[in-house]
């Protein structure tokens, strides 16, 4: 599809391409809201996905972190309005791609957080007891009963980096076990928070590491201002676990990115013994599926314990999100109402329900008289504009606007508008995707 052709949609979603095996029940969840769910019997790369693509028209992508959504893989699927994440991670997205296209992007930010708040601790637990080594050792008929190492995590100070919704239950559940709470996050808000709830605040990240028993990390691939969180910890703050902490277990716990460090840096700290013990459930390099060959980069260390990115995956977890999601769905389908957008995330843009019977959702750039365009094009049909909302999406400049409206517009009178946007703006493509629903009651 070239890129300067807008994507020019009709009615509620129809049909859905599952990939990843998120929970089935979001199938029976898909069907009831009106969605055809295609489950492939296998994780597609990217050659498998576009022949899909190409063959069939999805309305929808569901997905979890593994397969990615390239400009190659939307210009093969002109029918696809958004990608689902059913996970919180949106970097397997091309979210610069998704916004040139018009193709949106939503995740889930809540539904997992107790299954990792939960594993953070179990890990937590059983490295301060060096318990992976102990049972290692008994499998090794040695029976070596000592305190060496070993620390109740009472009293201790767990540092968290990155203070959103699972670090703030992070926090929680760490006072409610007896220890004391430091935290590092770069929004003024989190800060804010933080201290407003007694917690300490730590100015850098290497103050963090420097002033904490153990660290967790429970951060996106970009902070608040969209800056990448690529190696974001470095070996120097490492290296400051052991500053004034000979009596500490010096532990360190990913299950946030896996390229927030570098294998090389952990190692490093770890074999130089900066790092007591540490355990990562993410990695820079993760394979598509169980077939796929992959080398843990950790496996030579005996003190770095690690998990194939086992967070969120619990009977309870997958569930949540397959509800959580469809929900999402339904809003978007039905009322063109946006949540959870990766793009701008937190802000929900539309409205449930109300009094009206349809809707224009358009996704178009931030030029100027693009917006203008849609207003004219409503007006000029004899409609009314009952109500609207609208956002801007500044890094990808591109914005969203949802206008709820008494009467339909005309594929003529939708087209004039793409025209009349194009005009105005001098932006050829003004308006990346287009969809007119008529809301089912």
């Amino acid at each position: 599809m070239p890129a300067t052709q807008p994507r020019v949609l009709t009615g509620p979603f129809r049909r859905a391409l599952i990939l990843e095996s998120p929970d089935k029940t979001l199938d029976d969840h898909l069907r009831r809201i009106g969605i055809e769910p295609v489950r492939p019997d296998s994780t597609p790369n990217t050659d498998d996905l576009v022949r899909i693509l190409e063959k069939d028209p999805y309305d929808l992508i569901f997905k979890r972190s593994r397969v990615q959504i390239t400009e190659r893989v939307l210009k093969a699927a002109p029918q696809l309005a958004a990608v689902m994440l059913c996970c919180i991670g949106d970097d397997s997205v091309d979210k610069e791609a998704c916004a040139k296209h018009g193709v949106l992007v939503t995740n889930d930010p809540v539904s997992n957080a107790r299954s990792v708040v939960e594993l953070a601790f179990g890990e937590i637990l059983c490295m301060s007891r060096r318990v992976f080594h102990a049972v290692d050792e008994t499998n090794d008929n040695s029976f070596l009963k000592s305190k060496a190492q070993r620390y109740e995590i009472a009293g201790k100070t767990l540092g968290i980096f990155g203070l959103g919704n699972i670090g703030k239950q992070v926090a929680r559940t760490a006072e409610l076990l007896g220890m004391k709470v430091a935290f590092y996050d770069n929004r003024p808000v989190a800060r804010e928070v933080g201290e407003l709830l007694g917690w300490t605040f730590a100015p850098t990240l290497g103050d963090l590491f420097a002033d904490s028993d153990i660290v967790t990390a429970h951060v996106s691939a970009f902070d608040y201002a969209n800056r990448s969180n690529l190696n974001v910890i470095t070996y120097d703050d490492f290296a400051r676990m052991s500053e004034n902490r000979e009596d500490s277990p010096r532990i360190f716990v990913n299950l946030a990115r896996g390229n927030i460090h570098s294998s090389e840096d952990l190692l490093r700290a770890a074999n130089e013994g900066h790092i007591r013990q540490a355990m990562v459930d993410v990695f820079p390099s993760e394979p598509r599926n169980a077939d796929d060959p992959w080398v843990n980069p950790y496996a030579e260390n005996p003190n770095i314990f690690a998990t194939p990115h086992i967070g969120a995956a619990t009977h309870e977890a997958q569930p949540r999100i397959a509800r959580h999601v469809a929900g999402t769905t339904n809003l978007l389908s039905n009322y063109g109402t946006l949540r959870n957008c990766v793009f701008e995330p937190k802000h929900t843009i539309g409205f449930d329900a109300g009094s009206f019977d349809h809707v224009i959702s358009v996704v178009h750039s931030t030029e100027r008289g693009t917006k203008k365009a849609l207003d004219d094009a409503i007006y000029a049909a004899g409609a009314s504009n009952l109500m609207s909302a609208h956002r801007d999406f500044d890094r990808y400049k591109i914005a969203y606007d949802i206008v709820a409206i008494d009467k339909p517009l005309s594929e003529d009178q939708l087209s004039e508008l793409v025209c009349e946007a194009t005009r105005l703006s001098g932006d050829s493509i003004a308006i990346r995707s287009i969809r007119q629903v008529t809301v089912q009651r």
